[in-house]
């Protein structure tokens, strides 16, 4: 099975939009599928990967009025991998801009990785223009889950986790998260953007279960390795600007809204401890343990639940 196999068939948009969402950031926005049928938002990884055209395939056409956004500094919203009024107060806030922009009164939640953290965050916070929640690869922001991406994850990979390291000096390498952020936010293209290939490169080969040169040469790219590689750094150095524990406290407001959680058994980037504390956490939720797949969105079988876990959720 690949993943042509399960996605449905490729479509352009229907309309496109620069929307203003203040402090000179403007957001890229997409909709695609039926303009009548129910709204759907999707919110990308990252923070800072953007959208990308193959993920309007991952929801039917015939049913959804697909939202896509790239998010602050993201993808094709300018300025072009800007940290600068990028925190998760914003992106929240810009999401339902985009909502009144497009005349929007409900609509349903979807994203993964970082895209659930941002779900999970703008659902409390607007829990009345949510219809439902469709998460995957859980992450809640919390320091045991950054540190495990920062040393949890050399265990599994330390081929790669030594090409990674090459980058810095070594006396940074006990502490690399702070020299990456150093070397991200310098504004010399020699400096960041070895940094930012370098990150990105190792990311690209911890996310899926059979690592491919040909995903990670694309994602490795200088022009898409800024963004996320900056904006992640950003993030992770902030705490996710959220207090530890914040998403699952807060709970409690949106626990009446029907959410399905899709999260592969063998996911190394964010383990399914989140997951399962997120379902335990929300009795309410269902949750989907896809297998044979590891944390991206591109595996033929996590595609495949995803879009099976649409036929589950309410109209």
């Amino acid at each position: 099975m690949t993943l042509d196999d399960v996605l449905f068939p490729p479509i352009d948009p229907f309309a496109r939009h620069l929307i203003e969402v203040g402090d000179g950031h403007v957001l890229h926005v997409e909709e695609c599928g039926n303009p009548r049928g129910i709204p759907l938002v999707y919110l990308h990884g990252g923070p800072g990967n953007g959208f990308r055209p193959h993920n309007r395939r991952y929801y039917d056409p015939e049913r959804y009025r697909i939202v896509l956004i790239d998010q602050r500094g993201s993808g094709r919203s300018t300025p072009h991998a800007e940290a600068r009024a990028n925190t998760t107060q914003h992106l929240v806030a810009d999401t339902d801009a985009v909502r009144a922009h497009l005349g929007i009164d409900t609509w349903v939640v979807t994203g993964g990785s970082w895209g659930s953290f941002l779900a999970l965050a703008y659902a409390q916070a607007f829990p009345a223009r949510v219809r439902s929640l469709l998460m995957r690869g859980i992450f809640l922001g919390r320091d045991s889950e950054v540190a495990w991406w920062w040393t949890g994850t050399r265990h599994l990979f330390p081929d790669r986790w030594e090409a990674l390291m090459g980058v810095l000096a070594e006396d940074e390498r006990s502490a690399p998260l702070p020299a990456f952020h150093r070397r991200l936010t310098d504004p010399d293209p020699a400096i960041h953007l070895p940094a930012a290939v370098a990150l990105r490169t190792w990311s690209a080969w911890t996310v899926q279960f059979r690592g491919r040169p040909d995903y990670v040469a694309g994602v490795a790219d200088p022009v898409q390795a800024l963004p996320i590689s900056r904006l992640f750094v950003h993030y992770c150095v902030n705490r996710f600007f959220v207090p530890e524990g914040a998403l699952l406290a807060g709970l409690g407001t949106i626990t009446h809204i029907p959410a399905v959680i899709v999260q592969g058994r063998y996911d190394v980037v964010t383990p399914m401890r989140s997951a399962w504390d997120l379902h335990r956490a929300w009795p309410g939720s269902r949750l989907v343990i896809v297998n044979d797949a590891n944390h991206s969105i591109d595996e033929p079988d996590m595609a495949a639940a995803l879009i099976e876990a649409q036929g589950t959720m309410p109209g």
